[in-house]
C-alpha cells in the first residue's frame, strides 16, 4: 500500500509528460519539417542565439512580414504554415500556426491561446475567436503570450516579458472573454474555419468565423486550467 502513492505520482507525471510534448510536435497546419519553414529557420536562428532574442525574432517577423489577409483585403485564405509563408498572408488562425512551426522548429514549446471579441467595433457586428500564441521561455521558467496579428491603426501588439501587450484589450462590458489556457493544438473549429471557405471576405463578410461560447464555467475552468499550466516547468 505504501507504493501506492509513488505509483500514482509516476502515473501523473507520465501523462503530464504525454500532454507537454505535444507542444514541440508538428502536424499537417504546423509543419515545420517543409522546406520553406526550414530555409526560414534557418535565416532567422543563426548559432548562437539566445531564447528570447529568437522568439522576439520570429514574433515580428510573423507580426510584420505576414499580412493580414482582410487587412489587405484579399481573397485567398491560407492555413498550415509553409502556406502562409508561401503567400506571405493569412489572418490570426493562420498566422499562429506559422508562429508555433517556426518556434517549435528551434524546440521552444508554443501553444494556442484564443480571445472571443466582436468582430467589428461593437456588438451588433457580431462575435468571433481571435487566436494567438503562447510561448514557453525556459530561461524565464513562464510562458509568453504573444498575438502575431498584425499591427495597424488601433491594434499595436508587442513582444514583451514583463506587461502583457497584445492586438485587443478585452473590453467586458461588450461581453468579450480573454480564456487564459494555453492549447497544445489549434482550435478544430478555426482549421475548419479556414479548410471550409476559399474566400476570406466572403468568409468575413457573411460572418463564417467561429465564435466561442460566453459561458462563465468555461471561463472558471479555462482559469484553473491556466493556473496549473503555469506552474509547469517543461522538460529540456
Amino acid at each position: 500500500m505504501r507504493f501506492i502513492p509513488h505509483l500514482l505520482y509516476f502515473i501523473a507525471f507520465c501523462l503530464y509528460l504525454r500532454d507537454v510534448l505535444q507542444f514541440y510536435f508538428t502536424d499537417s497546419g504546423i509543419n515545420y519539417n517543409h522546406p520553406l519553414i526550414i530555409r526560414k529557420a534557418k535565416e532567422f536562428f543563426p548559432h548562437p542565439a539566445t531564447e528570447i532574442k529568437m522568439v522576439k525574432t520570429a514574433f515580428e517577423f510573423v507580426r510584420d512580414n505576414i499580412a493580414h489577409s482582410w487587412d489587405i483585403q484579399s481573397s485567398r485564405v491560407t492555413c498550415k504554415a509553409s502556406e502562409v509563408i508561401c503567400f506571405a498572408e493569412g489572418i490570426c488562425y493562420a498566422k499562429s500556426n506559422l508562429l508555433a512551426a517556426l518556434l517549435r522548429s528551434q524546440s521552444i514549446p508554443t501553444g494556442f491561446c484564443y480571445q472571443r471579441i466582436t468582430l467589428g467595433d461593437t456588438p451588433d457586428t457580431g462575435y468571433c475567436i481571435h487566436a494567438l500564441n503562447a510561448g514557453f521561455l525556459k530561461s524565464l521558467g513562464r510562458w509568453i503570450r504573444l498575438d502575431a496579428r498584425g499591427n495597424k491603426n488601433g491594434v499595436d501588439a508587442q513582444f514583451s516579458i514583463e506587461q502583457e501587450k497584445l492586438a485587443f484589450p478585452i473590453r467586458t462590458e461588450y461581453d468579450e472573454i480573454d480564456y487564459p489556457v494555453i492549447y497544445m493544438h489549434p482550435n478544430p473549429k478555426t482549421i475548419a474555419t479556414l479548410m471550409n471557405n476559399s474566400d476570406c471576405i466572403t468568409m468575413y463578410l457573411i460572418t463564417c468565423l467561429p465564435i466561442c461560447s460566453k459561458t462563465r464555467w468555461s471561463f472558471v475552468y479555462r482559469l484553473i486550467a491556466y493556473i496549473l499550466i503555469q506552474q509547469l516547468v517543461l522538460p529540456g
